[in-house]
């Protein structure tokens, strides 16, 4: 109701036709009409400044919580904090095992909608060390940190690292940065959210292509070694470390780090042949 008595507080464009026709017509003077036209441009002005003044001042209407029930006494092998579209499919080869997992998730209609698929999600902050302790987190063999923050997850990890150091610690990162502040903080393992299908994607490009499937996963191979050299040298060096180890479409006279070839090199005529055995003789 603030919020629809600001937007009618605001004057309209027709005021300026009403003061135009009503100062023509010799009802009001000047003066007058200049002035009620300044209020209607300063009222259309300071509208949009008071309906973001009420959204600061008045606290936000509370979802539902109505079918939702909160973390409590959870006891699961396998504790999930988040439950996206990433934990969703990280759960399939969990679940199809039959290990017993808890997830707790903070976003009410991600926990609505998990629960059409056949998921029970309890509600739970898993940046408060309540919440985690409610959750199971104590008992649990491995904490697997799936939320979308990454300034949430570094909390989370920060609180399992001093509260649960039993727990393996596995985290989603958002992106190579994040990637080295979670080895940094000595997580059992991390997984950049789009690395693995990125290269998945690749691969079956490259097949489509044209190109052989042995060969393809030589290439893919090949950037992920790159990738881990690079995190090597990240670690020591910083986010600028490693940059040679990329490949880009322009053209550089920087060499680029030795590829081992794939097969033995065949001379293509007799003359080559006989420079060849030359050489090794």
């Amino acid at each position: 109701s603030l919020h629809r008595a600001a937007l009618f507080a605001q004057g309209g464009e027709f005021a300026f036709v009403l003061y135009a026709g009503a100062l023509t017509a010799g009802v009001m003077d000047a003066e007058t009409a200049a002035t009620m036209t300044a209020i209607v441009i300063l009222s259309m002005v300071l509208t949009p400044l008071a309906v973001m003044a009420i959204e600061r001042l008045t606290p936000a209407e509370k979802e539902s919580m109505d079918g939702i029930e909160e973390a409590n006494n959870l006891h699961g092998r396998v504790l999930f904090v988040g439950f996206g579209r990433f934990a969703q499919v990280v759960s399939q080869p969990l679940l199809a095992k039959g290990i017993d997992v808890s997830i707790i998730e903070i976003d009410i209609e991600m926990i609505r909608a998990a629960g059409q698929f056949g998921f029970k999600v309890y509600y739970g902050d898993g940046t408060r060390l309540d919440v985690l302790r409610a959750s199971g987190a104590s008992t649990a063999e491995a904490i697997l940190v799936c939320v979308e923050k990454p300034e949430a997850a570094d909390k989370i990890v920060e609180l399992v690292k001093a509260e649960f150091p039993h727990a393996k610690l596995f985290v989603r990162a958002f992106d190579r940065g994040h990637a080295l502040r979670l080895i940094n903080a000595g997580v059992d393992y991390q997984l950049r959210e789009t690395f693995e299908s990125a290269l998945a994607f690749g691969k079956h490009v490259l097949v489509d292509l044209g190109v052989e499937e042995e060969e393809a996963e030589e290439y893919i191979l090949d950037v992920r070694r790159r990738d881990e050299q690079r995190l090597e040298m990240q670690m020591a060096g910083g986010l600028a470390a490693g940059l040679s180890l990329m490949r880009g479409n322009v053209a550089t006279t920087q060499p680029a780090p030795l590829v081992v070839p794939r097969k033995e090199a065949k001379a293509l005529n007799d003359e080559a042949a006989d420079a060849i055995g030359e050489k090794a003789s």
